[in-house]
Protein backbone atom coordinates (compact mmCIF):
# COMPACT_ATOMS: atom_id res chain seq x y z
CA UNK A 1 0.00 0.00 0.00
CA UNK A 2 0.92 3.19 -0.93
CA UNK A 3 0.58 5.92 1.52
CA UNK A 4 0.51 10.21 0.17
CA UNK A 5 4.15 11.63 0.25
CA UNK A 6 5.96 8.20 -0.54
CA UNK A 7 5.04 7.80 -4.34
CA UNK A 8 8.11 6.61 -6.48
CA UNK A 9 9.71 8.50 -9.39
CA UNK A 10 8.33 7.37 -12.85
CA UNK A 11 10.17 7.80 -15.89
CA UNK A 12 7.64 10.68 -17.00
CA UNK A 13 8.92 12.16 -13.75
CA UNK A 14 12.58 12.17 -14.75
CA UNK A 15 12.07 13.70 -18.14
CA UNK A 16 9.83 16.28 -16.63
CA UNK A 17 12.34 16.92 -14.22
CA UNK A 18 15.09 16.76 -16.68
CA UNK A 19 13.45 19.34 -18.90
CA UNK A 20 12.56 21.60 -15.91
CA UNK A 21 16.36 21.61 -15.07
CA UNK A 22 17.23 22.27 -18.29
CA UNK A 23 14.71 25.31 -18.57
CA UNK A 24 16.24 27.01 -15.65
CA UNK A 25 19.98 26.72 -16.21
CA UNK A 26 19.23 28.31 -19.51
CA UNK A 27 17.35 31.06 -17.30
CA UNK A 28 20.57 31.55 -15.26
CA UNK A 29 22.00 33.36 -18.13
CA UNK A 30 20.29 36.38 -18.28
CA UNK A 31 19.83 36.56 -14.12
CA UNK A 32 23.65 36.30 -14.07
CA UNK A 33 24.13 38.88 -16.90
CA UNK A 34 21.90 40.94 -14.97
CA UNK A 35 23.22 40.76 -11.64
CA UNK A 36 26.67 41.28 -13.02
CA UNK A 37 25.69 44.76 -13.77
CA UNK A 38 24.16 45.32 -10.51
CA UNK A 39 27.48 44.12 -8.94
CA UNK A 40 29.47 46.03 -10.94
CA UNK A 41 27.85 49.34 -10.79
CA UNK A 42 27.01 49.32 -6.75
CA UNK A 43 30.64 48.44 -6.27
CA UNK A 44 31.48 52.03 -7.95
CA UNK A 45 29.01 53.38 -6.26
CA UNK A 46 31.25 54.91 -3.15
CA UNK A 47 33.13 58.15 -4.19
CA UNK A 48 37.18 57.76 -5.97
CA UNK A 49 38.06 54.50 -6.83
CA UNK A 50 41.37 52.17 -6.24
CA UNK A 51 43.56 54.89 -6.94
CA UNK A 52 41.98 57.32 -4.75
CA UNK A 53 42.30 54.75 -2.00
CA UNK A 54 45.95 54.16 -2.83
CA UNK A 55 46.74 57.38 -3.01
CA UNK A 56 45.62 57.96 0.73
CA UNK A 57 47.35 54.90 2.14
CA UNK A 58 50.28 56.96 0.48
CA UNK A 59 49.72 60.01 1.90
CA UNK A 60 48.91 58.05 5.62
CA UNK A 61 52.47 56.50 5.16
CA UNK A 62 54.30 60.00 4.27
CA UNK A 63 54.61 59.99 0.27
CA UNK A 64 52.80 62.43 -1.49
CA UNK A 65 51.01 61.14 -4.64
CA UNK A 66 50.69 64.55 -7.42
CA UNK A 67 47.25 64.81 -9.37
CA UNK A 68 49.52 64.14 -12.42
CA UNK A 69 50.73 60.39 -10.99
CA UNK A 70 47.25 60.13 -10.00
CA UNK A 71 46.03 60.08 -13.30
CA UNK A 72 48.96 58.29 -15.19
CA UNK A 73 48.00 55.76 -12.56
CA UNK A 74 44.22 56.08 -13.21
CA UNK A 75 44.82 55.37 -16.84
CA UNK A 76 47.37 52.91 -17.09
CA UNK A 77 44.94 50.63 -15.02
CA UNK A 78 41.78 51.50 -17.37
CA UNK A 79 39.86 53.56 -14.65
CA UNK A 80 39.46 57.19 -16.44
CA UNK A 81 36.57 55.36 -18.57
CA UNK A 82 32.95 55.31 -17.61
CA UNK A 83 31.91 52.12 -15.39
CA UNK A 84 29.89 50.73 -18.34
CA UNK A 85 32.61 50.23 -20.74
CA UNK A 86 34.77 48.78 -17.90
CA UNK A 87 31.94 46.53 -17.81
CA UNK A 88 31.63 45.36 -20.81
CA UNK A 89 35.39 45.08 -21.21
CA UNK A 90 35.54 42.86 -18.23
CA UNK A 91 32.78 40.63 -19.19
CA UNK A 92 34.25 40.62 -23.04
CA UNK A 93 37.01 39.19 -21.09
CA UNK A 94 35.11 36.26 -18.38
CA UNK A 95 33.66 35.34 -21.74
CA UNK A 96 36.46 35.11 -24.21
CA UNK A 97 39.47 34.25 -22.46
CA UNK A 98 38.07 33.34 -18.96
CA UNK A 99 39.71 35.97 -17.35
CA UNK A 100 38.12 37.59 -14.32
CA UNK A 101 40.58 41.18 -14.35
CA UNK A 102 43.54 41.91 -12.85
CA UNK A 103 43.33 42.39 -8.51
CA UNK A 104 45.05 45.95 -7.79
CA UNK A 105 45.38 44.94 -4.27
CA UNK A 106 46.99 41.98 -4.72
CA UNK A 107 48.66 42.89 -7.05
CA UNK A 108 47.81 39.78 -9.61
CA UNK A 109 45.38 37.88 -11.83
CA UNK A 110 41.63 37.56 -9.86
CA UNK A 111 41.73 34.40 -10.32
CA UNK A 112 44.75 33.76 -8.77
CA UNK A 113 44.07 34.97 -5.54
CA UNK A 114 40.47 33.52 -5.35
CA UNK A 115 42.39 30.12 -5.98
CA UNK A 116 44.69 30.80 -3.26
CA UNK A 117 42.02 30.65 -0.51
CA UNK A 118 39.24 28.11 -2.29
CA UNK A 119 40.68 24.89 -1.08
CA UNK A 120 40.55 26.17 2.94
CA UNK A 121 37.26 27.81 1.92
CA UNK A 122 35.82 24.92 0.49
CA UNK A 123 36.90 22.44 3.18
CA UNK A 124 35.19 24.77 5.80
CA UNK A 125 32.18 25.11 3.85
CA UNK A 126 31.53 21.68 3.52
CA UNK A 127 32.65 20.78 7.55
CA UNK A 128 29.97 23.10 8.68
CA UNK A 129 27.55 21.80 6.21
CA UNK A 130 28.11 18.97 7.01
CA UNK A 131 27.61 19.80 11.00
CA UNK A 132 24.63 21.91 10.48
CA UNK A 133 22.52 19.58 8.79
CA UNK A 134 23.99 16.30 10.71
CA UNK A 135 23.14 17.65 13.74
CA UNK A 136 20.01 19.69 13.76
CA UNK A 137 17.80 17.09 12.02
CA UNK A 138 18.47 14.24 14.18
CA UNK A 139 18.02 16.81 17.54
CA UNK A 140 14.95 18.33 15.56
CA UNK A 141 13.40 14.77 15.19
CA UNK A 142 14.13 13.65 19.29
CA UNK A 143 12.78 17.12 20.17
CA UNK A 144 9.51 16.51 18.22
CA UNK A 145 9.31 12.54 19.50
CA UNK A 146 10.30 13.16 23.08
CA UNK A 147 8.22 16.78 23.17
CA UNK A 148 8.36 18.30 26.76
CA UNK A 149 10.50 15.70 27.81
CA UNK A 150 13.95 17.07 29.45
CA UNK A 151 16.27 16.79 26.13
CA UNK A 152 13.54 18.60 24.30
CA UNK A 153 14.17 21.91 26.69
CA UNK A 154 18.00 21.32 27.12
CA UNK A 155 18.11 21.24 23.01
CA UNK A 156 15.40 23.99 22.85
CA UNK A 157 17.35 26.37 25.38
CA UNK A 158 20.81 25.54 23.52
CA UNK A 159 18.76 26.63 20.05
CA UNK A 160 17.69 29.80 21.42
CA UNK A 161 21.19 30.84 23.16
CA UNK A 162 22.93 29.57 19.23
CA UNK A 163 20.63 31.98 17.82
CA UNK A 164 20.92 35.04 20.09
CA UNK A 165 24.23 34.64 21.00
CA UNK A 166 26.62 36.80 17.92
CA UNK A 167 29.27 34.66 15.95
CA UNK A 168 32.37 36.91 16.85
CA UNK A 169 31.22 36.53 20.60
CA UNK A 170 30.98 32.86 20.47
CA UNK A 171 34.39 32.64 18.58
CA UNK A 172 35.79 34.75 21.31
CA UNK A 173 34.45 32.59 24.28
CA UNK A 174 35.10 29.00 22.17
CA UNK A 175 38.94 30.91 21.97
CA UNK A 176 39.20 31.65 25.89
CA UNK A 177 38.33 28.22 27.40
CA UNK A 178 40.40 26.55 24.55
CA UNK A 179 43.73 28.55 25.52
CA UNK A 180 42.38 28.35 29.16
CA UNK A 181 42.08 24.10 29.38
CA UNK A 182 44.08 23.12 26.14
CA UNK A 183 46.71 26.42 26.20
CA UNK A 184 46.10 27.14 22.79
CA UNK A 185 43.70 29.30 21.41
CA UNK A 186 43.48 27.64 17.91
CA UNK A 187 43.81 30.99 16.10
CA UNK A 188 43.05 30.38 12.67
CA UNK A 189 43.56 27.19 10.58
CA UNK A 190 47.27 26.09 11.14
CA UNK A 191 49.75 26.04 13.95
CA UNK A 192 52.87 28.36 13.25
CA UNK A 193 54.82 25.07 12.31
CA UNK A 194 52.31 23.87 9.64
CA UNK A 195 51.52 27.12 8.48
CA UNK A 196 53.63 27.04 5.28
CA UNK A 197 54.86 23.17 6.02
CA UNK A 198 53.46 20.70 2.94
CA UNK A 199 50.84 18.59 2.81
CA UNK A 200 51.42 15.61 5.62
CA UNK A 201 48.92 13.48 8.09
CA UNK A 202 50.28 15.91 11.15
CA UNK A 203 49.19 18.93 8.89
CA UNK A 204 46.34 17.24 8.08
CA UNK A 205 45.52 16.62 11.98
CA UNK A 206 46.38 20.20 13.08
CA UNK A 207 44.01 21.34 10.69
CA UNK A 208 41.12 19.09 11.40
CA UNK A 209 41.81 20.50 15.04
CA UNK A 210 41.75 24.06 13.83
CA UNK A 211 38.07 23.21 12.56
CA UNK A 212 36.39 22.37 15.67
CA UNK A 213 35.71 25.92 16.44
CA UNK A 214 35.17 27.87 13.16
CA UNK A 215 32.53 24.95 12.13
CA UNK A 216 30.81 25.65 15.35
CA UNK A 217 30.61 29.29 15.55
CA UNK A 218 29.92 29.52 11.59
CA UNK A 219 27.06 26.66 12.00
CA UNK A 220 25.67 27.26 15.18
CA UNK A 221 22.82 29.72 13.93
CA UNK A 222 21.98 27.87 11.38
CA UNK A 223 22.24 24.81 13.19
CA UNK A 224 19.83 25.82 16.21
CA UNK A 225 16.99 27.56 13.62
CA UNK A 226 17.25 24.60 11.60
CA UNK A 227 16.19 22.54 14.82
CA UNK A 228 13.64 24.74 15.94
CA UNK A 229 12.35 24.08 12.11
CA UNK A 230 12.92 20.63 12.04
CA UNK A 231 10.99 20.33 15.46
CA UNK A 232 8.15 21.82 14.26
CA UNK A 233 7.44 20.50 11.05
CA UNK A 234 7.67 16.77 12.70
CA UNK A 235 5.10 17.84 15.19
CA UNK A 236 3.07 19.08 12.15
CA UNK A 237 3.18 15.50 10.72
CA UNK A 238 2.94 12.65 13.47
CA UNK A 239 -0.43 12.98 13.56
CA UNK A 240 -1.32 12.93 10.23
CA UNK A 241 -3.73 10.31 8.71
CA UNK A 242 -0.77 8.38 6.47
CA UNK A 243 1.08 8.17 9.85
CA UNK A 244 -1.42 7.12 12.20
CA UNK A 245 -2.81 4.81 9.28
CA UNK A 246 0.55 3.14 9.29
CA UNK A 247 0.84 2.82 13.22
CA UNK A 248 -3.01 0.79 12.46
CA UNK A 249 -1.31 -1.44 10.01
CA UNK A 250 1.40 -2.45 12.47
CA UNK A 251 4.69 -0.99 11.02
CA UNK A 252 7.46 -0.56 13.16
CA UNK A 253 7.69 3.15 14.50
CA UNK A 254 11.55 3.84 13.56
CA UNK A 255 10.01 3.03 10.40
CA UNK A 256 6.94 5.03 9.94
CA UNK A 257 9.30 8.21 11.46
CA UNK A 258 12.00 7.64 8.72
CA UNK A 259 9.33 7.15 6.11
CA UNK A 260 6.76 9.37 7.09
CA UNK A 261 6.66 12.42 8.64
CA UNK A 262 10.51 13.18 8.61
CA UNK A 263 10.22 12.95 5.01
CA UNK A 264 7.84 15.56 4.50
CA UNK A 265 9.21 17.52 7.59
CA UNK A 266 13.03 17.75 5.52
CA UNK A 267 11.14 19.97 2.95
CA UNK A 268 11.29 23.36 4.28
CA UNK A 269 15.05 22.77 5.70
CA UNK A 270 15.77 21.65 1.68
CA UNK A 271 14.22 24.59 0.83
CA UNK A 272 17.08 27.01 2.31
CA UNK A 273 19.79 25.18 0.73
CA UNK A 274 19.57 28.20 -1.39
CA UNK A 275 20.19 30.95 0.49
CA UNK A 276 22.36 28.61 3.02
CA UNK A 277 24.63 27.58 0.31
CA UNK A 278 26.20 31.57 0.08
CA UNK A 279 26.05 32.28 3.53
CA UNK A 280 28.16 29.07 4.96
CA UNK A 281 30.26 29.13 1.99
CA UNK A 282 31.52 32.91 3.13
CA UNK A 283 30.92 31.98 6.54
CA UNK A 284 30.81 34.91 8.48
CA UNK A 285 33.21 37.28 7.48
CA UNK A 286 33.74 39.21 11.31
CA UNK A 287 34.32 35.90 12.35
CA UNK A 288 36.85 34.91 10.18
CA UNK A 289 38.46 38.50 11.12
CA UNK A 290 38.00 37.56 14.69
CA UNK A 291 39.42 33.92 14.40
CA UNK A 292 42.41 34.92 11.77
CA UNK A 293 40.99 31.99 8.94
CA UNK A 294 42.40 32.41 5.52
CA UNK A 295 39.26 32.35 3.85
CA UNK A 296 37.31 34.27 1.13
CA UNK A 297 35.02 36.66 3.35
CA UNK A 298 38.03 38.50 4.83
CA UNK A 299 39.46 38.98 1.21
CA UNK A 300 35.83 39.90 -0.47
CA UNK A 301 35.68 42.61 2.55
CA UNK A 302 39.16 44.03 2.44
CA UNK A 303 38.39 44.28 -2.02
CA UNK A 304 35.30 46.53 -0.72
CA UNK A 305 37.38 48.47 1.36
CA UNK A 306 40.28 49.00 -1.31
CA UNK A 307 37.49 49.23 -4.35
CA UNK A 308 39.31 46.57 -5.81
CA UNK A 309 36.50 46.32 -7.91
CA UNK A 310 37.68 43.20 -10.05
CA UNK A 311 38.31 41.05 -7.19
CA UNK A 312 34.93 42.22 -5.41
CA UNK A 313 33.09 42.18 -8.17
CA UNK A 314 33.97 38.54 -9.29
CA UNK A 315 33.41 36.77 -5.68
CA UNK A 316 30.34 38.65 -5.85
CA UNK A 317 29.23 37.84 -9.36
CA UNK A 318 30.31 34.06 -7.71
CA UNK A 319 27.86 34.49 -4.51
CA UNK A 320 25.24 35.11 -7.33
CA UNK A 321 26.00 31.72 -8.93
CA UNK A 322 26.21 30.19 -6.03
CA UNK A 323 23.14 31.42 -5.12
CA UNK A 324 20.62 30.23 -8.23
CA UNK A 325 22.72 26.91 -8.20
CA UNK A 326 21.43 26.07 -4.21
CA UNK A 327 18.06 26.97 -5.51
CA UNK A 328 17.89 24.82 -8.02
CA UNK A 329 19.70 22.46 -6.01
CA UNK A 330 16.71 22.94 -3.29
CA UNK A 331 13.97 22.45 -6.19
CA UNK A 332 15.16 19.19 -7.10
CA UNK A 333 15.65 17.44 -3.80
CA UNK A 334 12.01 18.97 -3.24
CA UNK A 335 10.66 17.26 -6.50
CA UNK A 336 12.65 13.91 -5.00
CA UNK A 337 11.11 14.26 -1.70
CA UNK A 338 7.36 15.86 -2.25
CA UNK A 339 5.26 13.94 -5.17
CA UNK A 340 3.05 16.79 -5.06
CA UNK A 341 6.26 19.24 -6.42
CA UNK A 342 7.00 16.87 -8.93
CA UNK A 343 3.52 17.45 -10.39
CA UNK A 344 4.51 21.16 -10.87
CA UNK A 345 6.97 20.39 -13.33
CA UNK A 346 4.67 19.45 -15.74
CA UNK A 347 3.16 22.78 -15.61
CA UNK A 348 6.77 24.66 -14.80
Amino acid sequence: MRFQGVTEITGEDRIEMLQYILRRIILVIPVVIFISIIVFYIIQLPPGDYVSSYAAKMSAAGEVMTQQDIDLMRASLKLDQPWFIQYLEWMKNIVLHFNFGYSFSYQKPVLSVISQYMALTLIVSLATMIFTYGVAIPIGIYCAVKQYSIGDYIFSAFGFLGMATPHFLMAIILMYLSYVYFGDPLLGLFSSEYANAAWSAGKMLDLLKHMIIPVIVIGLANTAELIRVMRGQMLDELNKPNVVTARSKGLSEGKILLKYPTRAALNPIVSTIGWSLTSIFTGSTITAIVLNLPIQGPVMYNALLAQDMYLAGTWLLFMAVLTVVGTLISDILLAWLDPKIRTAFRGA
